[in-house]
């Protein structure tokens, strides 16, 4: 029998599959991309750019809870290599404004579609009671992560 949802077994079994999921859909992802991958602290960079354009980079830190120094570093790294753009701020030359290149986008998009692609025919592979579970527990994993974003300051 398998262990409830709210027995700490069964948290503990929840968490290493979603794990698990995750690492495997971007092991897939990586395999069929020509690009190298990106650690994933850049990768949380971009993806937190990509959602509020023209962030600073002290508020990308706050944000991603992470020392200002160390999220200096990464996007002058992204920048290096063509993936973020840096705009001085109008108000205030001192503060620098975040920006996806062109690039970046290209390549987020890339790794979405593909993603999408990969999930979907996984999808299409169980049968149609397992399809409708899926979509049933969507809208609670949802709901979950929300709350941990709350819980996060997100």
């Amino acid at each position: 029998m398998q262990p409830a949802l709210t027995d700490r077994d069964g948290a503990v079994r929840l968490a290493r599959v979603l794990g698990r999921l995750r690492r495997s859909l971007n092991r897939e992802v990586r395999a069929g991309t020509a690009d190298l991958p990106l650690p994933e602290a850049q990768l949380e960079i971009l993806r937190l750019v990509r959602h509020r354009p023209g962030l600073r980079i002290h508020d990308a830190a706050a944000e991603l809870r992470l020392a200002p120094n160390t999220v200096s570093t990464l996007v002058h790294r992204l920048s290096g290599e063509g993936l973020l753009e840096l705009e001085p701020d109008a108000a205030d030359g001192r503060v620098t404004r975040l920006r996806l290149s062109a690039a970046a986008d290209a390549r987020m998009r890339q790794w979405r579609d593909r993603r999408a692609e990969i999930l979907s025919s996984r999808l299409r592979d169980l049968d149609a009671a397992d399809r409708e579970a899926v979509s049933r527990v969507l809208p609670v994993l949802d709901a979950i992560a929300a709350s941990l974003e709350r819980a996060d300051g997100g």
